[in-house]
């Protein structure tokens, strides 16, 4: 029972919810009375509903160890999970990289074959953005 109530004491918020729904008649003032110590607990549980003591330690050492592996098992869920989710973003990210790399070379070399035409596209882009920011605070 060592162990049990090691575990009891450290994780006292989830065992009172434990307690609370294997036995109702216990309430949130019964357990806030016990404070965690886990003889005043069994004492309590003895008393609102007439189980035995070793039923009592019984239900609360497998209740325990099941609830641990089970917060193992969610532990380890979320953090592959996450492995995973950080992986993806750093394929994601490396993709968008090479994306942007590729485009601004194609940009690149285009310009430097096309000399006359980039600067009147950019020219006539400048022009146009120019209208447009005009037009826009002329109407305000």
């Amino acid at each position: 029972m060592t162990t049990t109530k090691m575990q009891i004491e450290g994780r006292w918020n989830e065992v009172k919810g434990i307690v609370k729904e294997k036995w109702g008649a216990i309430t949130d003032d019964d357990l806030t009375q016990v404070d965690g110590n886990v003889d005043r607990l069994i004492g309590l549980v003895q008393r609102k509903t007439g189980e035995g003591r070793e039923a009592i330690e019984h239900f609360l050492e497998e209740t325990l160890a099941g609830s641990g592996s089970f917060l193992e098992q969610v532990t380890d869920t979320v953090r592959d999970y996450a492995d995973t989710a950080g992986r993806q973003v750093t394929d994601t990210y490396e993709h968008v990289a090479d994306s942007v790399k590729h485009g601004y070379e194609q940009a690149e070399q285009y310009v430097e074959r096309n000399p006359t035409q980039s600067v009147a596209v950019a020219f006539g882009g400048g022009v146009l953005a120019g209208l447009i920011v005009g037009l826009v605070l002329r109407s305000r």
